[in-house]
């Protein structure tokens, strides 16, 4: 499938791969599969053992906000595959390997089973549910640090309707964690930028001291995804 070719005028091989058409596959499809055989990211993830590129997204994220220290409580919304968990459960000590740091937890919760990982919690749960924040509440001990989400609706290939429901699956999310977030808490997810984000975004002011836009080197320059980091989170008056 791969063939090596010289580079222009430095003698050196271009070592990009490339993907050969083949009979009953879709154009999209091989576009798709160029993509990834020749992402950088998606080579370090299997380099690396993460289940997905998206394991960066997050791992960017909080170099830059620090929001999986040491201790921390996590829950991850829609974890399948389990990338971000598997991140989160080395920052946070989920396996009380770094015996000077406080030791966290991790709780994946998805619609569909996730093969484990080392030192995550991991259930089937529609966060959707009417008793879905007791219930993570009571499989934490408590109230979570983080909530984190890397969720996207199901595309339907037309923009502005996908760019509706990623925002109304994040707006779920996010009254989620207003839930079972303990104060100064973060919220971390994914939404789509297409201007229908305003009422998210005045929301999230409400309820965070701090609320940010970012587009991580790991997102794909030609994705129109970015994710809101809400730090500070003020808790619920009415309780």
């Amino acid at each position: 499938m791969a063939k090596e070719r010289k580079s222009s005028g430095r003698g050196q091989r271009d070592l990009r791969v490339r993907v050969k058409s083949a009979k009953g596959r879709k154009l999209s499809s091989t576009l798709w599969l160029d993509r990834q055989l020749n992402d950088p990211y998606v080579q370090r993830a299997q380099k690396d053992g993460y289940r997905g590129r998206a394991a960066y997204k997050i791992l960017e994220l909080d170099d830059k906000y620090r929001f999986l220290v040491p201790g921390a409580r996590v829950v991850d919304l829609g974890c399948a595959p389990g990338g971000w968990c598997q991140v989160a459960s080395k920052r946070v000590n989920a396996l009380g390997t770094r015996k000077s740091k406080q030791t966290g937890t991790v709780l994946g919760v998805d619609l569909q089973e996730v093969d484990p990982i080392p030192g995550c919690e991991l259930h089937v749960l529609d966060f959707m549910e009417d008793d879905a924040d007791t219930k993570v509440k009571q499989w934490l001990g408590g109230q979570a640090d983080v909530v984190m989400s890397d969720m996207a609706a199901a595309s339907c290939g037309h923009k502005q309707t996908d760019h509706l429901r990623i925002i109304a699956l994040c707006e779920a999310a996010a009254y989620f964690a207003f839930d079972v977030l303990a104060e100064n808490g973060t919220f971390v997810a994914k939404v789509l930028a297409g201007g229908a984000e305003g009422d998210l975004q005045k929301l999230l002011k409400q309820k965070f001291t701090k609320v940010l836009n970012v587009k991580p080197p790991a997102s794909r320059s030609n994705s129109s995804e970015k994710f809101v980091v809400a730090t500070g989170f003020k808790g619920n008056s009415e309780s």
